[in-house]
């Protein structure tokens, strides 16, 4: 919902600010807030989030993928990447990708270690953003979506 948006980017930005993932404005957002999924604990507070989104007609990328450190650990992370291909599936989409220091828990998912260069819509749509590109050490993790 519009009221998880601040909580959202508060959740991203901790990470990013430890060099964990790409930091997001309040206006990527809220732009983007329809594709995001948000876990809350028991008082409704936002502690785990992450987006599906589609780049192509193909594929789509899982992104700002945070669970706060002390939610860590309770399969909340799994939950929110298994929501993301369930709806990839719906879509209709047939790959699934992710940009990730924590290449692990995607392999625990079901994702393959894959070459970035192959992913050239990703490449050229936000990666050139960021200041690490092209240097950037994400490794990238791709899944094929089971269809329906």
């Amino acid at each position: 919902s519009i009221a998880d948006a601040t909580a959202i980017c508060d959740l991203v930005n901790a990470f990013a600010a430890k060099g964990e993932m790409l930091p997001r404005t309040m206006s990527e957002v809220y732009q983007n807030l329809r594709d995001f999924y948000a876990v809350r604990d028991a008082n409704g507070t936002v502690v785990a989030c992450g987006a599906l989104h589609i780049l192509w007609e193909d594929l789509a990328e899982i992104k700002s993928l945070a669970v706060r450190e002390d939610q860590q650990g309770r399969g909340l992370g799994a939950r929110i990447v298994q929501a993301c291909m369930e709806e990839a599936r719906d879509l209709g989409l047939t790959t699934v990708f992710a940009l990730t220091y924590r290449p692990g828990f995607f392999e625990k998912a079901g994702f393959t270690q894959a070459d970035v260069m192959t992913l050239p819509r990703k490449v050229w749509g936000e990666c050139y953003r960021c200041p690490k590109f092209p240097g950037c050490n994400e490794i990238a993790m791709v899944r094929p979506v089971a269809p329906a």
